[in-house]
């Protein structure tokens, strides 16, 4: 992918727009909101975005590596092959959007809504995600050892398979996650979450 095409900067509102194959590398995108794009294999290493809106946006092979993304809506896009190490997400929206087979090594999440997010068998480990919404995720398989998930909103959250050893889920809502299932060893509750528990496994609690 050495021959990208170089874009003079940031691209107009878009709707069905074919970006694959370009070089976005380095560039500053403020307010832009562009509607089933694809941008397959294009290189978005560095850019930043500020208050953009992507809806069902294809990322497939885009390399992302080192972007930043402020305040910015990824809805229902895919993400699939996408390189997005040490990409950095404050306070975004990633609602339904797939991330299963992207890169995510050295990826920083800061709040937000990641609801209905597809993260299946992806290496979460010691992340900071307190506080960040999480609910109707798919987070199969993840392996979320030592993650801050204090304050998260992980209602009916998908967690078969996931290793939680090491997690902080105090204060997390966990309201339609079938605990009793899980591997909690290691794994730190508040009170609440404990009673929870407790009835999951059948005990009567008084």
């Amino acid at each position: 992918m050495d021959d990208l095409e170089q874009p003079a900067g940031q691209p107009d509102d878009a709707e069905d727009a074919d970006f694959s194959g370009q070089s976005f590398a380095g560039q500053t995108w403020r307010r832009g909101r562009f509607v089933r794009c694809r941008f397959r294999f294009a290189d978005l290493s560095d850019l930043l975005t500020e208050s953009c809106r992507f809806e069902a946006c294809d990322f497939n092979g885009a390399r992302m590596n080192g972007s930043r993304h402020v305040d910015t809506s990824f809805a229902n896009s895919r993400f699939t092959g996408a390189g997005l190490f040490a990409a950095e997400f404050h306070t975004c929206q990633l609602l339904g959007s797939d991330l299963s087979g992207a890169e995510l090594t050295g990826i920083t999440i800061d709040g937000g809504d990641w609801s209905w997010a597809g993260l299946r068998r992806q290496d979460l480990r010691k992340q900071a995600l307190r506080g960040l919404t999480l609910a109707d995720a798919d987070l199969t398989g993840c392996n979320l050892q030592q993650v801050d998930l204090r304050d998260a909103d992980l209602t009916r959250a998908h967690l078969d398979g996931a290793r939680l050893r090491g997690a902080d889920l105090r204060g997390a809502d966990l309201s339609g996650v079938n605990l009793g299932v899980l591997d909690l060893h290691g794994v730190r509750l508040d009170s609440v979450q404990a009673v929870l528990l407790a009835r999951s496994l059948g005990a009567i609690v008084r």
